[in-house]
């Protein structure tokens, strides 16, 4: 059975550079359109309180552009990120327990310690129509708990699986398979993302290849530098056949 897994390319990146300058040059809504129409499956963007890459205003304003899939990262124990996901009803709602002024996502929950919460939460997503996504390490007592809280799915933060891939893939992807085939059985959606790239890509999806979803951004704006951003969007989709 050939599974058909998406790219939701994180425009983050996109924002930050804008930012640094000023004005609007790059423009993240032209952006935004433009990725999508270069073959992407969907839009990813992680607003943070500080704004200092995708502004909430962005978010608004994305959500009238987007024409494939809409998906909104955060911390969703902050209430203007509560408040933001209820307005715009994105398509998923992904929740990941960023610290204040983290620099980018690097752990999952503790889906075992904060069930209660994190129950609380994804029922008033839920109940508003949004897909929800948790974001948790590769540990399957880590998916049990999520299944628990009734999420609809988890993305595998995949940081540990890049870092340890050039030296030992089989191992590196050991401990992912492992919370794959939990969430599988469990009845649980698989995302997965962070610091997947054109190397590690490809071996990620053969070994996993039920992935419903891949969510990149910092890798693929960097090699859309020297590779051209629709060529890009297109090199990263074609590692996910």
């Amino acid at each position: 059975m050939h599974y058909s897994t998406k790219l939701s390319v994180n425009i983050n990146k996109i924002a930050t550079l804008r930012n640094s300058r000023g004005g609007n040059n790059p423009d993240v809504l032209k952006s935004a359109t433009d990725i999508q129409r270069f073959g992407a499956d969907g839009i990813t963007v992680h607003p943070r309180p500080d704004e200092r890459h995708i502004r909430y205003a962005d978010v608004r304003a994305l959500k009238k552009l987007i024409t494939t899939e809409f998906n909104i990262e955060g911390n969703c124990r902050e209430q203007k990120f509560i408040d933001l996901v209820l307005e715009t009803r994105p398509d998923q709602v992904t929740l990941v327990p960023d610290a204040l002024g983290q620099v980018t996502s690097d752990h999952g929950w503790d889906t075992l310690k904060h069930k209660d919460y994190l129950t609380e939460m994804i029922k008033l997503f839920k109940s508003a129509g949004i897909r929800v996504s948790i974001f948790v390490d590769p540990d399957v007592t880590m998916v049990e708990g999520a299944a628990a809280t009734g999420a609809d799915r988890i993305e595998l933060y995949t940081e540990g699986y890049a870092r340890l891939f050039h030296e030992d893939k089989s191992s590196a992807i050991g401990p992912y398979i492992a919370a794959s085939r939990k969430a599988k059985e469990l009845g649980l959606g698989l995302n997965a993302g962070h610091d997947l790239d054109l190397q590690n890509l490809s071996f990620f999806k053969e070994q996993i290849p039920w992935t419903d979803e891949v969510s990149i951004g910092h890798a693929l704006i960097c090699d859309a530098l020297y590779l051209g951003l629709e060529n890009t969007v297109q090199l990263y989709k074609r590692q996910l056949l």
